[in-house]
């Protein structure tokens, strides 16, 4: 289960642009629940998962992971138990390395380094089962320099590579947000794929709306640091995107806009 308690974070502190985004913000994630985070810009909805993360610091509050504090833990350690994908597919893999050297490094995610070979041939078979499974082809490129993919290709490689350790939780950041509608929908029906099969605590950031109504069984609406929405269950199954545009017009006719 993840904990946040009391979240307090504050961007430009001390200037004149001083800016408070959460202010006592509580939230609970049940383990295994797929949550969809939609909201508008500015709502708090990156930095929501930035402080998941540990990738920016927070002013007062904790956060909770199977009970136990990870509110002092840097960045690199919570990584080990968080898989993340990002919107720009090159931050989830590295271009001037090839496809079976890019798994390679995923596969040895959290294990001490050493001076033997990084890259185990021995399992290239294995990484091409799993590629494979992604139906793109790239079983069969695995000399081929991930910088040389297209956006979709590496994208898809990011996300396998995110979930091939054992991890706790998932978090897509916009993940599908860079691509053409085409592969927008491949690398959604994939991400859905992993997520029942591997069982994982998802939290996905998304400004599609029909993905957040198709995909997970809890949504959340963002609001100014806010939760605007917090809808799942029954009530979840029911959603429609007629129903979230709704409420978007609602919260900009009272921020006068």
């Amino acid at each position: 289960m993840l904990e946040l308690k009391n979240i307090v974070k504050i961007y430009q502190g001390g200037t004149v642009n001083e800016t408070c985004l959460f202010n006592e913000f509580n939230l609970t994630i049940p383990d295994k629940q797929f949550v969809c985070v939609v909201g508008s810009n500015g709502s708090g909805k990156t930095s929501l998962l930035n402080i998941i993360c540990g990738s920016i610091p927070i002013e007062d509050g904790a956060i909770i992971i199977g009970g136990k504090s990870i509110t002092a833990m840097p960045e690199h350690k919570r990584l080990r138990r968080i898989g993340r994908v990002y919107q720009d597919p090159s931050r989830g893999t590295c271009p001037s390395m090839t496809i079976l050297e890019n798994m390679s490094m995923a596969d040895n995610k959290g294990k001490p380094f050493n001076l033997m070979p990084c890259v185990n041939r021995k399992k290239a078979d294995e990484y091409r089962a799993m590629l494979a499974q992604l139906g793109l082809g790239l079983e069969d490129k695995m000399g081929v320099m991930v910088g040389n993919l297209s956006g979709g290709q590496r994208q898809a490689m990011a996300l396998l590579m995110s979930t091939m350790t054992p991890i706790e939780f998932l978090i897509l950041d916009e993940h599908t947000a860079a691509l053409d509608p085409k592969t927008a929908e491949i690398i959604m029906e994939l991400t859905g794929k992993i997520v029942a099969q591997k069982q994982l605590t998802t939290i996905m950031v998304t400004h599609n709306l029909r993905y957040a109504v198709e995909y997970g069984d809890r949504l959340l609406m963002m609001h100014q640091g806010h939760l605007e929405l917090d809808i799942s269950g029954e009530k979840r199954k029911g959603l429609k995107v007629e129903h979230l545009l709704e409420r978007f017009n609602a919260i900009s006719i009272e921020c006068g806009n």
